[in-house]
C-alpha cells in the first residue's frame, strides 16, 4: 500500500508544552478601575491584570530546554567565565565581529555606543531610529535622522522591504552635513518603528558601500536579525536555497559592528551586546561598560543569562521555528484584514501593527489616536498592546510637540508563549473593538517626563 503525503494550512507550533503558567480573567469594570489607577498608560497596568500580553516581545518569550538545560552548568565566576567564551564563541560565529561586549540589554549598548561616539552638532541616520535608540543618539547632543524609504511611510502600500534606508538620502545627508559630522549609519533590521518590516541584503550591501566610501563606521540594529534573515530568504531573489545563519553571516559581513537586545532573538530574558571590530572603539566602549555595566565578560548579564544567550540566538535562526513565527504573525494579520481593519501590510515578523490614523480619522493626532486604541483593547480584551504613535515620538528634544509620521497600536507576540486560541481571541477582541471605533475618543497627557515619556506618563480622556 502506497500512501501520500499532505501539505496542511493548520498553523503547528513546532514545540511541546512541558510548563505551564496561569492566566487571569477579569471583568470589564475591573478594567476599568485598573485603568484608570494606571494613569490611563498600559505601562502602568500590573502584569497579572493582563490576559494577552502583547506590550513587547523583548525579553517575554518562552525559553527551551537547551537553554534552561545551559542555565543550570553555567558559570559565575566574575571574570573569564566558562559562559562568557560560550557566548562570544556563538556571537562571533554568527556575526564574525572582533569584539564582543555583553550588556544587560540592548539599551545599554546603545548607551555604551552612543556615549564614546555621539557628541553636540552630530548626526545619526537611520531607517527609523526605535524610542531608545533615538533617545540615547539626542542624550549625546546628536541628531536621529530618520530615512527610510517612502514606502515604508505608507501603511497600505505593499513593498517587500518596506524597512530600506533611502540610499539618495543618505547621500544627500552626508553632502550636506559633513561625514565628520555623522560618526556612524544605523540600519534597525527589522525596522520595529515602522511596522516591522525588513530590510534587504541589497539595501544593507548599499548603504555599507556608501558608508566605506566615506569613511564612516556603519551599524546594525540586530535586535532581530532572524526574522530579517527569513524575509531575505523568502522575498528576496538569489537567497532562496540559503540556510538563515548563511544569511546572517552575510548581512553582518557588510557591518563593522551592531547593537543587540538578546531579548528578541537571542530568545532570552535578559541580555544584549554591542560588537564591533575597530580595536581603539572597542578599548573605549569597554572603559565605559566597566564604569555602568561591569566587567567585560560578564557585562551585567549573569553567567547562566550568556548561556542562555549562546543557545538562543542559534534557536532563532532554526527554519522551522522561524516559519512558524512568521507565518502566525501572518495568520494574525489576514483575520484582522478580512474583518477590514486596516494595518500596516505585510504583516513583519515580531507584531501586527494596527493602523489607528486609518481608523480612527475623528481623533486628532495629537489627542492620541493610537493610545486610544491601546486603552480599548484593555477595557474590551483585556490586551495590553503598545502604542507607536505621536505620544510615543511626538515630543521634541525642544521640548515642542509635533504629529508622529503614522499612529500604530503594535500587537507585538512573544516568543513560543501563546498558542493559535490565544490568536484567535485576540483577533476576536480586536474586530469587536473595530467595531466599536466611533465611539473612542482622544486622550490628553496630565504629567510627563522629559525623555521616553510613554514609559511613565499620565493621562487622562478626553
Amino acid at each position: 500500500m502506497e500512501l501520500e503525503g499532505f501539505i496542511t494550512n493548520t498553523i503547528i507550533e513546532p514545540f511541546r508544552i512541558r510548563s505551564v503558567e496561569p492566566i487571569r480573567f477579569t471583568t470589564m469594570e475591573e478594567r476599568k478601575i485598573k485603568l484608570k489607577e494606571a494613569g490611563y498608560n498600559p505601562f502602568l497596568l500590573k502584569a497579572r491584570d493582563v490576559l494577552i500580553d502583547l506590550l513587547t516581545d523583548s525579553g517575554t518569550g518562552a525559553m527551551s530546554s537547551a537553554q534552561w538545560s545551559g542555565m543550570i552548568a553555567s558559570d559565575e565566576s566574575y571574570a573569564g567565565s566558562e559562559s562568557y567564551y560560550k557566548f562570544e564563541s556563538a556571537v562571533q560565529d554568527i556575526t564574525g565581529f572582533k569584539h564582543v561586549i555583553p550588556t544587560h540589554q540592548g539599551r545599554a549598548a546603545e548607551n555604551i555606543l552612543f556615549t564614546t561616539i555621539a557628541k553636540q552638532g552630530d548626526v545619526i541616520p537611520n531607517n527609523t531610529h526605535f524610542d531608545t535608540t533615538r533617545a540615547h543618539v539626542e542624550h549625546n547632543g546628536a541628531e536621529a535622522l530618520d530615512l527610510v524609504i517612502e514606502e515604508g511611510k505608507q501603511p497600505q502600500k505593499i513593498h517587500p522591504f518596506k524597512g530600506n534606508m533611502d540610499t539618495e538620502k543618505l547621500e544627500q545627508t552626508i553632502a550636506e552635513r559633513g561625514a565628520e559630522n555623522i560618526p556612524a549609519i544605523m540600519l534597525t533590521a527589522t525596522n520595529n518603528s515602522g511596522g516591522g518590516q525588513p530590510v534587504s541584503m541589497r539595501n544593507i550591501r548599499d548603504v555599507s558601500k556608501i558608508a566605506r566610501k566615506h569613511g564612516i563606521p556603519f551599524f546594525l540594529d540586530a535586535c532581530r536579525f532572524a526574522e530579517n534573515c527569513w524575509f531575505i530568504k523568502t522575498r528576496e531573489a538569489g537567497y532562496e536555497n540559503k540556510s538563515p545563519i548563511e544569511i546572517a553571516r552575510r548581512m553582518f559581513k557588510y557591518a563593522d559592528g551592531c547593537t543587540m537586545s538578546a531579548k528578541k532573538d537571542g530568545m532570552s530574558n535578559i541580555g544584549g551586546f554591542l560588537a564591533l571590530n575597530d580595536d581603539e572603539l572597542a578599548k573605549k566602549c569597554r572603559s565605559l561598560t566597566i564604569l555602568t555595566e561591569g566587567f567585560p565578560t560578564y557585562g551585567g548579564m549573569a553567567g547562566y543569562d550568556m548561556e542562555a544567550v549562546a543557545i538562543g540566538l542559534y534557536e532563532a535562526l532554526d527554519e522551522g521555528y522561524l516559519r512558524y513565527r512568521i507565518r502566525s504573525t501572518a495568520y494574525l494579520g489576514e483575520k484582522l484584514q478580512f474583518a477590514g481593519i486596516s494595518i500596516v501590510q505585510p504583516t513583519g515578523g515580531h507584531a501586527v501593527y494596527i493602523d489607528a490614523k486609518s481608523m480612527l480619522p475623528h481623533i486628532p493626532s495629537l489627542e492620541y489616536p493610537a493610545w486610544s486604541l491601546t486603552n480599548a483593547l484593555y477595557l474590551i480584551g483585556g490586551i495590553r498592546a503598545v502604542e507607536i504613535g505621536s505620544v510615543m515620538f511626538g515630543l521634541q528634544p525642544d521640548g515642542t510637540e509635533k504629529p508622529a509620521a503614522m499612529e500604530l497600536v503594535r500587537l507585538a507576540i512573544p516568543r513560543r508563549v501563546y498558542t493559535q486560541s490565544h490568536v484567535d481571541y485576540l483577533a476576536e477582541a480586536v474586530i469587536h473593538t473595530y467595531r466599536q471605533r466611533n465611539q473612542l475618543r482622544g486622550y490628553k497627557i496630565v504629567s510627563e517626563p522629559t525623555v521616553l515619556r510613554h514609559f511613565s506618563a499620565q493621562l487622562e480622556p478626553i
